[in-house]
This record gives C-alpha cells, sequence and structure tokens, in this order.
C-alpha cells in the first residue's frame, strides 16, 4: 500500500510539471522514468508466475529428481535456466475437487503475500494434465527430520532461533497480513529450512482467508494433523487463529524434547510429553526434564522459557493462548513469561496411552459432527492423543 502511494504520489508529480512547466523537459527525467519502468516490472515478477507443463517439465529434467512424496502428491527438485533452484510440487488426490481446493488454497494465501519466514511461492501450472506448484527450494529439508532422527545435529541454540522465525512467521499470518491467514496445519514437518538453517513456514493447503472483522469462523469438518490440532478443531464449536497457537505449542515441546509427543519406542516414558513435562514443572523437577532430554546447562535458561511458553499456547481455552507476537517476544527475552496454569486438567483422569495407529490416511469425528472425514497428509505415525480420546474421536483403521 505504502509503494502504491508513493508510486501514485511520483506520477502525480510528474504529470503536473508536464502541465505547468513548458521548460524543456531535463535531462535526469529519462532515468527517472527508466526507474519507475524497472520498479513496476519488479513488482509485477513480485506475483506469483503461470508456468506451462513444458517449462516445467525441463526445469526438473522431465521430473527426474525426486525430493518427497505424500498424500498430497509429490514434490521434484528443479532448477531454470537463471539458474535459480526451485521445489515442484504436483498435486493429485483421491478428487479433481480436493486437488483444486488445496491449489486454490495455496495460492490464494502464500501467493499474495512475502515474509522471510514464509516460504515463496513463485508460481503454478494450471493445466489438463498437470496441476502443481512452483516454490522456492530448501535445502536442509524440514524440521522434523533434525527432530526425530537418531542423529540430533541442531543444538539448542539453533533450535530456539527456529522456533522464534517459525513465531515470526504465524504472526505475520495472523496479524500483519490484509486478511488474517489461519493455517491450520503448524507441525514439524510443515516448517522447512533453508541453507542457512533459517525456518519458513510452508504447506499452505489448509489454509484459510477471514475478514479481520469475523473473530470467529465456522467450519465443516476436521482440520490439520492428530497430535497438533487444537481440541476446538474436533468440536462443533467456532474456531479462531488460536488453533495455530495451540499447534504451535505442540511443536514447541517436540523442539524441547528433540522427540514426538508421542513415541511408545522411548523406554523412559509412555506418555503423552506434554503432559510429562507439565508435571515436571508443576513439581519443580524440571531437572529430570533437562538430563532425560540431554539440554546442556548453556541452554537451561532458554528450554525452561520455552517450557513456559509451550504450556502457555496449548492451554485449553482459547482464549486463554498468547497471540503469536507476543510468543515471539517472550521466546525473545524481552517480555517475561508469566507462570502457566495447568493447560491438561480437563485429561489428567484419563491419560493413559494407547497404541498408535500405524498411517492411518483417514480420521473420523462422527460423535461429534455428522461423519466428517479428512485426508491426513503426513505418512509418519499417526497417533491417538489424550484430547481425541477424551472426545472419543478414533482414528480409522487402514481396512476400514
Amino acid at each position: 500500500m505504502v509503494i502504491a502511494v508513493k508510486v501514485g504520489i511520483l506520477i502525480c508529480v510528474c504529470r503536473r510539471r508536464n502541465q505547468t512547466d513548458s521548460r524543456p523537459v531535463i535531462p535526469g527525467s529519462k532515468f527517472l522514468t527508466l526507474a519507475i519502468d524497472k520498479f513496476l516490472n519488479d513488482m509485477e515478477r513480485e506475483k506469483p508466475i503461470r508456468f506451462t507443463d513444458q517449462q516445467l517439465r525441463i526445469a526438473t529434467d522431465n521430473y527426474s529428481n525426486l525430493l518427497g512424496s505424500g498424500g498430497f502428491g509429490t514434490v521434484y527438485k528443479g532448477i531454470f535456466t537463471n539458474g535459480t533452484m526451485v521445489a515442484v510440487k504436483v498435486l493429485r488426490g483421491s478428487s479433481n475437487k480436493k486437488i483444486e481446493e488445496q491449489f486454490m488454497a495455496e495460492v490464494g494465501t502464500i501467493g499474495r503475500i512475502h515474509h522471510f519466514n514464509l516460504v515463496r511461492l513463485y508460481g503454478f501450472c494450471f493445466e489438463n494434465n498437470l496441476i502443481a506448484l512452483v516454490y522456492e527450494y530448501m535445502g536442509n529439508g524440514s524440521l522434523d527430520k533434525y527432530l526425530f532422527h537418531e542423529k540430533k545435529t541442531l543444538g539448542y541454540e539453533k533450535l530456539h532461533d527456529i522456533a522464534v522465525g517459525t513465531a515470526r512467521g504465524i504472526a505475520y499470518l495472523h496479524e500483519e497480513c490484509q486478511q488474517r491467514i489461519i493455517h491450520y496445519d503448524i507441525k514439524p514437518g510443515n516448517i522447512l529450512l533453508d541453507r542457512n538453517f533459517n525456518p519458513k513456514v510452508a504447506d499452505f493447503g489448509l489454509a484459510k482467508l477471514c475478514n479481520r472483522d469475523n473473530t470467529h469462523i465456522t467450519m465443516t469438518g476436521g482440520r490439520g494433523t492428530p497430535g497438533y490440532a487444537a481440541p476446538e478443531l474436533w468440536m462443533p464449536f467456532p474456531i479462531t487463529h488460536k488453533c495455530d497457537v495451540y499447534s504451535y505449542g505442540m511443536l514447541l515441546f517436540e523442539i524441547i524434547g528433540r522427540r514426538r509427543n508421542l513415541d511408545i519406542k522411548l523406554a523412559e516414558s509412555q506418555e503423552w510429553f506434554p503432559i510429562w513435562v507439565w508435571k515436571r514443572f508443576d513439581t519443580a523437577q524440571l531437572g529430570e526434564l533437562i538430563i532425560v532430554c540431554g539440554i546442556e546447562e548453556k541452554s537451561k535458561e532458554i528450554a525452561e522459557r520455552m517450557i513456559k511458553i509451550a504450556l502457555w499456547c496449548v492451554q485449553y481455552r482459547p482464549e486463554l493462548r498468547p497471540i503469536m507476537s507476543v510468543v515471539v517476544k517472550m521466546l525473545e527475552g524481552s517480555l517475561e513469561v508469566p507462570e502457566p496454569g495447568n493447560p491438561f486438567q480437563h485429561l489428567m483422569g484419563a491419560v493413559t496411552v494407547a497404541h498408535p495407529v500405524q498411517e492411518s490416511k483417514t480420521y473420523n469425528t462422527t460423535t461429534i459432527s455428522s461423519g466428517s472425514s479428512v485426508i491426513v497428509t503426513d505418512s509418519s505415525v499417526v497417533c491417538a492423543t489424550p484430547i481425541m480420546r477424551k472426545y472419543e474421536i478414533e482414528l480409522a483403521s487402514s481396512n476400514v
């Protein structure tokens, strides 16, 4: 908006000079015109570009370099003639409607905004034989591979930086865009890392635009990934952007522990990790947590701050969760973190962990809403969390 106003002022000034000044054109005006032309051309390039199938085939060497795949489709590495590396996501799904919904969600949200901590959408292809999205290439992949693999290569200082950058990206979506954008699927697999390990929020296939005047939105069916989705997403209640805050809190727990929140393979704890953390915090036994999670002494203060922030983010009542700009300030240390209350009080009587369902493709919310079903695009283990069991939400087995 500010840039547009400046351009308008420059154009008006130039017109007024032409109307009121009969003197010859000064030599510098040509350079001014060239500068404005270049500026406008650069602005045009900021918009997503429409690519052809042929252009993407050339860039990806006929789709020969596979980066990954899932329920959403397949991602290939590509490089344009100017040397720009890209990731080309070829959309596939159970129906054309699902593909079109994801395409419109991504182009309609990330296609119109720019932020250092949001993955850049360069363009798209929409043809009869190909629907694809072209993103900036992220050299270090997604955050989950650095949290859940045995080889922990990232220290807590870097993980803290990743947590801060991710929070900034979400804060921009919620508080700085002309229309608020709710992501609905914040999780480690959707946080991509560039070659310098700067985090960028990705995968806007479930995202929604909403006017700032509308404090709540009504949804039909569930959204998000089990284990990260806020409890209100499983119930027929109005939804706010605070559901992203909850998901971020669950992500923060996994950064703290460098493990999945529910992992039956870990001998030291068969308990849901967020509740296990709360119990240690509530009984002043964070020292045990520091040892179990392998946190170095120099990172102890950072970890304790992140624990309190995570507990605030996952408060059961959405209005108790902080907005993301406040989360950023608390993470940076410019704002004191108050003592959080128990976010799991409603669950403390039902915290027994059920066995996970391996690679479920759908989950049903038939006890909550009228048989709504959502595709789960993550190929990792999907676990029934205490919140899901509290409200009798069950994961559908693969043979249903």
